[in-house]
């Protein structure tokens, strides 16, 4: 059995949806500390040719809160989710699948979540569901009940407790964890390079790893299909 671990983020970029398309069971280490600046509730799409950050509004930022527990900001929300909608007509009305993609878009942020958890989370099964991933999603914060634990200790409980023969993490915990502590615990320890997705966006120069809406605006289902097998196991 393959797994993988990762925070939720909001409508991430391909190569999250490249990890969860790799394994059987994917976990959303949702009760671990909500990261500032980070890509839990920020994204980037494009607006006039060149990247635009967006960011869902959080009520009482801090770094010592849980990600389960981070609310969203509803005032701001409304006001929020307007201007994004409004801006993501203005960028991509003209691409080739914007009508079926702002629909999910919209129907998305349209969704009352309170957490941006459940926001995040909802994104991310509602693009699945789209490119037809039938990966099994799992929150660490009901199936495991082991937020005692950290980092390295962490993964390897839960990959025992699913009977994981294969963990797959992203490229950028290469240093995190420890090939060889795996193996001894029965278990392959692999990580997920995304390798060079190029499309065709308008007539701009190509803006890389954008928000998966981008992908989707402009490349048929089955070209993303092909998409998510574009990587390397390191």
């Amino acid at each position: 059995m393959k797994l993988a671990i990762m925070q939720p983020y909001f409508m991430p970029y391909i190569g999250y949806f490249q990890l969860i398309n790799a394994v059987d069971k994917f976990v959303f280490l949702d009760d671990v500390t909500f990261i500032k600046q980070g890509w839990i509730n920020r994204n980037r799409i494009l607006l006039n040719d060149k990247e635009h950050l967006f960011s869902v509004p959080i009520k009482d930022i801090s770094s010592n809160k849980l990600i389960k527990d981070v609310k969203i900001h509803q005032d701001s929300y409304h006001i929020f989710k307007k201007k994004l909608l409004k801006t993501i007509k203005q960028s991509y009305s003209k691409s080739p699948f914007f009508e079926s993609v702002f629909l999910l878009f919209q129907d998305t942020l349209n969704c009352e979540m309170e957490t941006i958890n459940d926001l995040a989370k909802h994104s991310i099964k509602s693009i699945c569901t789209y490119l037809y991933i039938d990966t099994i999603l799992i929150d660490s914060s009901v199936d495991y009940q082991n937020s005692h634990l950290h980092a390295q200790e962490r993964v390897l409980d839960i990959c025992k407790k699913k009977n994981t023969n294969t963990y797959i993490n992203a490229i950028g915990g290469k240093d995190l964890y420890s090939k060889d502590k795996f193996s001894r615990n029965g278990i392959g320890l692999f990580f997920l390079k995304p390798l060079i997705i190029e499309y065709k966006q308008f007539n701009n120069d190509f803006v890389p790893w954008l928000s998966i809406i981008d992908v989707m605006m402009f490349n048929e289902k089955d070209r993303i299909k092909k998409m998510l097998n574009n990587y390397a196991l390191i």
